[in-house]
C-alpha cells in the first residue's frame, strides 16, 4: 500500500559546535540487556523458489512461499545473522484474486485489490491467516502456530502486523471467536457518523471504483468475471486514507475502508481524553483511567484482535499507520496488552515528528519509525546530495527518546539500497548501516534480501520496480540465491554478495553483544570538522561507551576517496573515560585487521586514521 508520508523539510543548521555542546545519552541506558535487531520478511516471498517472474503472474506461474519454508535451518541462519526478532509481514488473511472458494473463502473483486496476490494491508479476516501461506489452506492456522513454535525454538521472537486504521473493502470475518461481531455488523448505515459505528458512511451514495489512469487496469487487463468496473457497496464508505469520495482516486487506498475510532467528521473527539500529565504516568495509571470509561466499539474490536494473537504466542506487533488512529486508543489498547503480556514489543509506523512523544509517552509505544529524520538524511548522504554535518542535530533533537526510534535503511515501503533510485549499489549502504545501527540504543531493522544486495528490479505487475513487490506473486532473485534450493547456505551467491552478507553478519552480531551500544553516546564530528584537517563532510564519527567498553566509530561515505587525518578526541571524552596521558591501543572490531593508537597529551588527544572508500572502523579500547 502506498503510504502517506508527511512532507517535512528538515533544515539542519550546520554549526561548528564546541566540544562541551556535544550531546550525550544518559548512562542509565547501561541497564538494558542488549540491542534488538528485527529481521523483516515478506512471508509469501521468503520461501518462493520459482524464478519465472512473469508480470501479473498467477500463483501457479510465479510460485509462492509457505510457512514451512521457514525451516529450522532457515531460522537458525537468520538468528546467526545477528537477529533477535523476526517480523512476519503479510500473515493475516487479506484480499486476493487467487480462488480459494473450495475452502469456504469468497472470491475477491480485482476492482478493489492492488495486484494479484493483494496488499497485506487490506485485511479480510483478522482472525485467520493467509491461505496462500499454507500447504493445506484448510489447516492454515495450525501451520502458522507451528511456525510460531519453530521460531521460538530457534531463539527468535515473533512480530506480526496489525493494521488498525483500515480493513479490506470486502471484509468477511468467518473465523470470529464466540461473541465477536463482525466489523460493521451493528452499524447504523443511515448515519454518516455514529460513535459505535465501525465505519464512516457516505449516505445516499453508492461506491464507484476509481477511474483507471495511465493505462492501468486491474490484473494488467486480463479478463476476469469480477473485473467489471463495479463493486457493490451501499452506501459507500470512507476510504482507508480518509477520502470521503464515493468514487476514490486511483492513488487513494481504494481497496480499503477507514475505521471509525470515535473521531467525528469535523475532527472532534467523541471519547474521554487523557488528563494533563498522563504522559508521565505508567501503564497501570492508564489502565485505571480507562476502566470506568465507555469507549467506541472499534477500540474494543482491535483490543480483542491483539489479545487473540498474543494468546497464539506472538511476541509483538508492528502497527501500520498508527498516527492515523487517536493516541487515546493506543493508551487504551497498549496498556491492556502490557498488563496481560508485559514483554510484548509494540512498534508503530509514525511519520510526523510532532507526534513522536505523544505516541511514546501517552500511547505507550515501545518504538517508532525514525524515517523523517535519520533515514531521510542518511539516504541523502548516500545519494551524494546530503551532508554528514546534519546527523548530530538529529540525535540532539531526539536525545530524550532516542531509544524508542527504530532505525532502518530498507523495509517493504522503501526503495532497495541497490535500486537505481536509491544508491544503485548495495556497497554504498555499508557506512550508512554502520551509522544507523551504532549511533543509538534503538533497535535496528533489516529487510530480507538487504544483506545480499537485493535491488528490487522485478516488474511484478502492480507498481514499479525499486521496491520488492508486496502486491503480486514474485521471486526475489538475490534472496533465492542465498536460499540455494532450501539449503539456506548462500551457495549460489556471487563472491560480492557473500562478502556483503558477511559484513551484515559481523555488524549485527557486534551490535547485539556490545554493552557500549546500550550505553552513552557523543558525536565528535563537529569538533573534528572545526579542528582536524582533511576531515570533511563525507566522514562521520562518534563515540559510544559503557563501564566495560569504549568505542570510537568512523565511517566514510565517499565512494572514491580515501581519507587520512588526525582524529581528535575531545577532552570531555578523555576525562569521562578517565584515560591517562600516554598511548592507548584500539583494535578494529568488524574485521579485526587494524590496530591504532590514541595518544593522550596535554594539548590534545588524537589518533591517526586512514579510511578507505565506503569503509567503517569500529575501534575498541583494549585492556580497559
Amino acid at each position: 500500500m502506498k503510504k502517506i508520508i508527511y512532507s517535512f523539510l528538515i533544515i539542519l543548521l550546520v554549526t561548528n559546535c564546541a566540544e562541551e555542546k556535544a550531546i550525550e545519552t544518559k548512562p542509565a541506558e547501561e541497564k538494558r540487556e542488549q540491542k534488538k535487531v528485527i529481521y523483516q520478511v515478506f512471508t509469501r516471498l521468503f520461501g518462493n523458489e520459482n524464478t519465472t517472474n512473469k508480470p501479473w503472474g498467477t500463483l501457479e506461474e510465479n510460485g509462492v512461499g509457505k510457512f514451512d519454508g521457514f525451516t529450522d535451518k532457515a531460522l537458525l541462519e537468520i538468528k546467526d545473522l545477528g537477529v533477535t526478532h523476526i517480523w512476519y509481514t503479510g500473515v493475516l488473511h487479506h484480499a486476493m484474486v487467487t480462488d480459494y472458494t473450495k475452502y469456504g473463502i469468497s472470491n475477491d473483486d480485482p476492482d478493489v485489490i492492488k495486484g494479484r496476490a493483494g496488499s497485506p494491508y487490506a485485511v479480510k479476516d483478522y482472525y485467520q491467516v493467509d491461505p496462500d501461506l499454507a500447504i493445506d489452506p484448510a489447516n492454515r492456522m495450525k501451520e502458522f502456530e507451528q511456525l510460531i513454535d519453530r521460531t521460538h525454538k530457534n531463539g527468535l521472537k515473533v512480530i506480526i502486523d496489525i493494521i488498525p486504521n483500515h480493513i479490506a473493502r470486502a471484509y468477511e470475518g468467518k473465523n470470529n471467536p464466540k461473541g465477536i461481531h463482525d466489523f460493521g455488523a451493528k452499524d447504523d448505515k443511515t448515519k454518516a457518523y455514529s460513535r459505535d459505528n465501525n465505519f464512516y458512511y457516505i449516505v445516499g451514495e453508492d461506491f464507484k471504483v476509481p477511474v483507471w489512469q495511465n493505462d492501468y487496469k486491474p490484473l494488467g487487463g486480463e479478463k476476469n468475471p469480477l473485473a467489471d468496473g463495479k463493486f457493490d457497496e451501499k452506501p459507500a464508505k470512507w476510504t482507508g486514507n480518509g477520502s470521503r469520495l464515493a468514487q476514490p482516486n486511483l492513488h487513494d487506498w481504494y481497496e480499503t475502508v477507514k475505521i471509525n475510532y470515535g473521531i467525528k467528521p469535523d475532527g472532534t473527539k467523541d471519547f474521554d481524553v487523557l488528563p494533563d500529565g498522563f504522559d508521565k504516568k505508567d501503564y497501570k495509571a492508564h489502565v485505571a483511567f480507562w476502566q470506568d470509561k465507555i469507549v467506541p466499539d472499534s477500540w474494543i474490536k482491535f483490543k480483542d484482535i491483539a489479545l487473540f494473537w498474543l494468546e497464539k504466542g506472538v511476541d509483538g506487533f508492528r502497527f501500520d499507520m498508527a498516527e492515523m488512529v487517536p493516541v487515546e486508543f493506543w493508551s487504551y489498547m497498549n496498556t491492556t496488552i502490557k498488563t496481560k503480556y508485559p514483554n510484548t514489543l509494540l512498534l508503530a509506523e509514525v511519520y510526523n515528528p510532532s507526534l513522536y512523544r505523544d505516541y511514546i509517552h501517552k500511547g505507550k509505544m515501545d518504538y517508532l519509525y525514525d524515517k523523517v529524520a535519520l533515514y531521510d538524511t542518511i539516504k541523502h548522504i548516500v545519494q551524494d546530495h546530503g551532508l554528514t554535518d546534519n546527523l548530530p542535530k538529529i540525535q540532539e533533537d531526539l536525545a530524550d527518546i532516542e531509544h524508542h526510534m527504530l532505525h532502518f535503511l530498507e523495509n517493504h515501503d522503501e526503495q532497495r539500497i541497490a535500486s537505481p533510485d536509491f544508491a544503485g549499489s548495495a556497497e554504498k549502504g555499508k557506512p550508512a548501516m554502520v551509522v544507523s545501527a551504532l549511533i543509538s540504543t534503538s533497535p535496528t531493522l533489516i529487510y530480507f534480501g538487504q544483506e545480499v544486495g537485493e535491488p528490487g528490479n522485478e516488474d511484478a505487475g502492480y507498481g514499479k520496480p525499486t521496491r520488492t513487490s508486496i502486491f503480486d506473486y514474485i521471486g526475489v532473485p538475490h534472496h533465492q540465491r542465498w536460499m540455494n534450493d532450501k539449503k539456506f547456505d548462500g551457495g549460489q551467491l556471487s563472491n560480492n554478495e557473500k562478502e556483503l552478507r558477511d559484513f551484515y553478519k559481523r555488524l549485527l552480531n557486534f551490535t547485539i553483544h556490545s554493552s557500549a551500544l546500550m550505553g552513552s553516546y557523543k558525536e565528535i564530528h563537529n569538533y573534528n570538522r572545526t579542528n582536524s584537517s582533511n576531515y570533511n563532510h563525507r566522514v562521520f564519527s562518534f563515540v559510544r561507551w559503557s563501564e566495560s567498553e569504549k568505542l570510537i566509530i568512523i565511517s566514510n561515505f565517499d565512494t572514491k576517496e580515501s581519507y587520512e587525518f588526525d582524529l581528535i578526541i575531545p577532552d570531555t571524552v578523555i576525562n569521562t573515560w578517565k584515560l591517562k596521558k600516554g598511548n592507548h591501543l584500539f583494535n578494529e572490531q568488524l574485521y579485526g585487521k587494524i590496530s591504532t593508537t590514541l595518544k593522550v597529551a596535554n594539548d590534545r588527544s588524537l589518533m591517526k586514521i586512514k579510511i578507505a572508500p565506503l569503509e567503517s572502523l569500529i575501534l575498541k579500547l583494549q585492556n580497559y
